[in-house]
């Protein structure tokens, strides 16, 4: 029996990486006759892998993901990814806040439920088209997005023709919710948790790495963070991990991995953007990695209790190059959602400006997010039911969009039931010590780190 091993193989990785090479402005076409003469595929439009597989052509991917590697971006002076060089191109970077004011642990519960809950109202629908999403929840009376998707009463053949997430069904359907299911976008939090408790603030990357070979299955990792695993097996060193044959540098991996180096620096989003850059740099550059950034910037301040959405958005946006397709997103977004009373025309504008970009790419679902947020204007079920209805990646941008309501709600009690109590206070994991641990446990531990009483081996 042959193992496939999706996101690493390097037949798979060259139409992706070709790609990449045709947003980022690198002239790969000579590289690409080559790859296509061979017989090689283009990029699958959803999968990790090409459909047939094609190991013959294993050598040749490598070599030419190699030589695509060599290939200067012309953007790369206004999308830089060192630290230094990013805080020098931000004219407006958040100046520090050693007086930030605390935060509370209901502020924080919140926060982790309003990320369940906006993930979890994403999982069945991740990987349809936007036009799926919405007959899924026109069929059952459900639209405009306003609570869970269900199967009952859908018709057998919008079902055939749009099926739900094979993986995610059996336990995020109305019917079959049972507490928090596993899902990547709450591991990492949890990783992140670890690992602050272990190396406390000032952690370094390679902190980060060996953690993930300690801590995190290498089959819980996908895209970016599957490739720098595997490059770290390799003997790769981080920040090398991010960049050696991974085409999925820019995706959106490292912005699912922000929220707690925001939270913990409530008011403070200078010292929660350069945190979060010290994660993102493991498997992300320029822009993935502004989208680690912006997340944890604009959360810092949701968490000092102080901004409405919009103001969060803005210091987001203070930690990211103005010059940059990042910010360029973001303030897309915003727009459409100013210039829009409806949510689908803010959707159809976003989806015909990036239709060339993969679902998973950073920039589409910033785009969306910043739109989603900004037509919600604060309002918790709007936030994650506008992410979520906007397609793409939907787990992911519905718990980003619910980490920073849940924050400015700033309580549980402040958030809808229907959300919550369907999460029963529960949350598989297979992060070691977390599998079934409860929000309010996971809040008291992150209140804990927010008040630098974290014990550091």
């Amino acid at each position: 029996m042959t193992v496939r091993v999706t996101w690493v193989q390097p037949e798979d990785l060259v139409g992706h990486e070709l790609r990449q090479a045709a947003e980022d402005g690198r002239d790969a076409r000579a590289v690409a006759r080559r790859w296509y003469e061979a017989g090689g595929a283009p990029a699958p439009e959803r999968a990790g892998a090409s459909t047939p597989p094609a190991p013959e052509l294993r050598t040749l991917a490598e070599r030419l993901l190699d030589e695509l590697a060599l290939l200067e971006s012309p953007l790369e002076k206004d999308e830089p990814t060192e630290l230094a060089a990013i805080r020098a191109a931000c004219p407006d970077w958040p100046a520090p806040r050693p007086d930030a004011p605390p935060v509370s642990r209901d502020r924080l519960h919140a926060a982790w439920l309003g990320r369940a809950a906006g993930c979890l109202l994403g999982k069945p629908v991740e990987k349809l088209p936007l036009e799926g999403i919405r007959a899924l929840a026109r069929a059952t009376g459900n639209w405009p997005l306003a609570t869970w998707f269900t199967a009952e009463n859908l018709p057998a053949a919008l079902a055939a023709t749009y099926p739900w997430n094979r993986r995610s069904a059996p336990n995020s359907l109305a019917e079959n919710i049972d507490g928090m299911p596993e899902d990547d976008d709450l591991n990492y939090p949890l990783l992140t948790v670890l690992l602050l408790q272990r190396h406390g603030p000032s952690f370094t990357t390679g902190d980060l790495a060996r953690l993930w070979l300690d801590e995190l299955p290498a089959g819980r990792t996908f895209t970016a963070e599957r490739v720098a695993y595997r490059n770290l097996l390799d003997g790769i060193e981080p920040p090398h991990t991010a960049r050696h044959r991974n085409p999925f540098r820019e995706w959106i991996g490292a912005q699912i991995r922000a929220d707690v180096h925001g939270w913990t620096h409530p008011g403070d989003p200078s010292a929660a953007a350069e945190q979060a850059h010290r994660d993102a740099v493991l498997s992300h550059t320029a822009n993935g990695v502004y989208g680690a950034m912006f997340t944890a910037a604009a959360l810092a301040e949701a968490a000092g209790g102080e901004s409405d959405v919009h103001g969060c958005l803005a210091a987001g946006l203070r930690v990211v190059p103005p010059r940059s397709r990042f910010a360029h997103a973001v303030l897309l977004g915003v727009g459409a959602a100013r210039s829009n009373a409806g949510f689908d025309a803010v959707a159809d504008r976003l989806h015909a400006e990036y239709a060339r970009y993969h679902w998973v790419h950073v920039l589409p679902n910033a785009a969306l997010l910043a739109a989603a947020l900004t037509h919600a204007d604060g309002d918790f079920s709007l936030s994650i039911c506008r992410a979520v209805s906007g397609g793409w990646d939907t787990d992911s941008n519905g718990a980003t969009a619910g980490s920073l309501a849940g924050l400015l709600a700033g309580a549980p009690s402040l958030l809808p039931g229907r959300w919550t109590t369907p999460l029963r206070n529960r949350l598989a994991s297979s992060v070691p010590g977390f599998d079934s641990i409860g929000f309010d446990e996971l809040a008291e531990q992150t209140h804990r780190l927010a008040q630098k009483e974290a014990l550091c081996p």
